[in-house]
C-alpha cells in the first residue's frame, strides 16, 4: 500500500472553509456599509436645536472599528460553528471507516447499516454494504469450493494408494489385470476433476474475447457427437437440431466447454433407455441452447443448487461416479462471463431442462 504525507483532515478542511466564507460574507456586507457612508456630507452638521450631529468620518471610523470586531467575531463563530457542523456531517464517514477497518481485519459480518432518509451517505453506505455482502458470499463460496475440491481430489488418490497397498502386502494374489484396469479408471477420473477444475478456473477468470461471431449449431453438433459413443453404450437415445447460422459474439475456447457439458450432463445422469433432446435456434433477441434429458424425478430445491460446485443430484448417476460435479458449474461460470443465463428446471416426469442464454 502506497505511503501518504500527513495532511490537514477533511474536518479541519471543512470548518477552515467555512470560517473563510463567513468571513469573506461579512466583509462584503461591511465594505457594502462602507460605501453607503461615502453618500454622507464630510462635515458636522448641527439641527435647529443645537445638537451635534456626528459627520461621514466620525460615522467612518466608529463604522471600521466596529466592523474588525464583528469579522473577528464572525471569524469564531465560523470556527466553532463548522467544527460542529463538519463533523456532524463527516459522522457517516466516520462509521464507514471503522466498518472498512473492521472488514480489513477479517469481520465480514461487519456492516453501515446507515439509518436516515437516501441522500449520498446513505448511498455510499448501502453499496458499501452490498459490496461486503458480495464479498462475503463470494469468500463463502470460495471456502467451500476450496474444501470440496481437496475433498474431491483426494478420493481417487486415496483410493489408488489403497490398492497399490493391497497389492503391495499380498502380491501373489492379486489379479495384476484386474488392478490395472481399476487403477486405470481411478487415475483417469483424477484426470478428468484436475481439467474440471481448471477449465472452472478459467471459466471464473477469464472475459470473452468476441473476434468474430462463434457459431453455436456448429459448435453443439461437435459435442453431440463426441458424446454419441458414451450415449450408445449408457442406452440413451441422442438426437440434435439446430437452426442454421446460429452466432453469438464470444470466446470459442470457453463456448465449446460449455456445449460438451450440457449434452454430456444429460447423458450422464439418464436412465437406460431414456434419451436426450438438444436444440439450438435464435429468438431474435438471444441464442438458446436447450438441452432435454429423461432421468428421475427432481424437486425445485435440488435443482436450483445444480450449478453449484461438486453439487450432484441424488439418484442421477448411472451407478459409477463418471461426473465431477463440475459440467453446470462450469456452464454458468461460462454463461456468466458472456453475459448470458443458465437456466435449469425439472421436466415432468422426471430428468432436467437446461437452457443456455446468450446475447446476440
Amino acid at each position: 500500500m502506497r505511503e501518504r504525507a500527513p495532511g490537514l483532515s477533511v474536518r479541519l478542511k471543512l470548518t477552515l472553509s467555512y470560517a473563510a466564507f463567513v468571513v469573506i460574507v461579512g466583509i462584503a456586507v461591511f465594505t457594502l456599509g462602507f460605501l453607503v457612508l461615502r453618500f454622507l456630507p464630510d462635515g458636522n452638521l448641527s439641527s435647529d436645536s443645537g445638537a451635534f450631529t456626528p459627520a461621514r468620518g466620525d460615522l467612518a471610523e466608529a463604522f471600521i472599528r466596529y466592523a474588525w470586531y464583528t469579522v473577528a467575531g464572525l471569524a469564531v463563530v465560523g470556527l466553532g460553528g463548522g467544527w460542529v457542523v463538519s463533523g456532524l456531517m463527516l459522522r457517516p464517514l466516520t462509521r464507514i471507516t471503522d466498518t472498512a477497518r473492521a472488514v480489513q481485519g477479517g469481520d465480514l459480518r461487519r456492516r453501515v447499516d446507515l439509518p436516515g432518509r437516501r441522500d449520498e451517505l446513505t448511498d455510499l453506505a448501502d453499496t458499501f454494504d452490498a459490496m461486503l455482502a458480495r464479498v462475503g458470499e463470494t469468500f463463502e463460496e470460495q471456502k467451500r469450493f476450496a474444501a470440496n475440491a481437496s475433498h474431491e481430489l483426494r478420493t481417487p488418490h486415496a483410493t489408488m494408494r489403497t490398492l497399490l497397498e493391497v497389492a503391495r502386502a499380498d502380491p501373489s494374489g492379486i489379479d495384476l489385470g484386474t488392478l490395472l484396469d481399476r487403477l486405470d479408471t481411478t487415475n483417469e477420473r483424477a484426470i478428468r476433476l484436475t481439467e474440471a477444475l481448471l477449465t472452472l478456473s478459467g471459466a471464473g477468470r477469464t472475459t470473452p474475447q468476441p473476434h468474430g461471431p462463434v457459431d453455436v449449431g456448429s459448435l453443439v453438433r461437435e459435442a453431440v457427437a463426441e458424446a454419441r459413443s458414451e450415449a450408445e453404450r449408457a442406452g440413451v437415445e441422442l438426437t440434435v437440431t439446430t437452426a442454421p447460422g446460429v452466432t453469438a459474439p464470444g470466446d470459442e475456447t470457453l463456448l465449446a466447454p460449455a456445449a460438451a457439458n450440457l449434452v454430456r450432463n444429460a447423458v450422464v445422469h439418464n436412465i437406460a433407455g431414456g434419451w436426450v433432446r438438444v436444440s439450438v435456434h435464435d429468438d431474435g433477441e438471444q441464442v438458446l441452447l436447450d438441452v432435454v434429458n429423461t432421468g428421475a424425478p427432481l424437486t425445485n430445491a435440488l435443482v436450483s443448487t445444480l450449478p453449484e460446485p461438486f453439487v450432484r443430484g441424488a439418484g442421477r448417476t448411472r451407478g459409477r461416479a463418471d461426473g465431477t460435479g463440475l459440467g453446470l458449474a462450469i456452464v454458468a461460470s461460462v454463461a456468466r462471463v458472456h453475459d448470458g443465463v443458465l437456466e435449469l428446471w425439472p421436466r415432468d416426469g422426471g430428468g432436467l431442462h437446461a437452457r443456455l442464454r446468450l446475447p446476440r
